[in-house]
């Protein structure tokens, strides 16, 4: 009797090993996708940024246009 205890708990044992290492393994790939999702928001922050200096740019210019329009 006591053996079979011995089994069971040692299967138990097995178990937990065996899911705490596909945890840790699914720990790792989304660690790995929250990096990779980090550098796709600095990108795109990035992107954006340029995008308003842009448009700042195309305003500066137009307002200009619009003074020398205003003195015709």
């Amino acid at each position: 009797m006591e053996f079979l205890r011995f089994a069971e708990l040692e299967e138990r044992i097995k178990r937990l090993l065996e899911e705490k290492g596909a945890l840790k393994t699914r720990c790792q790939e989304l660690e790995k996708l929250l990096e990779d999702k980090d550098l796709e928001l600095e990108e795109v922050k990035k992107k954006l940024n340029g995008l308003h200096e842009e448009k700042e740019t195309v305003r500066t210019k137009v307002d200009s246009l619009l003074e020398l329009l205003q003195d015709i």
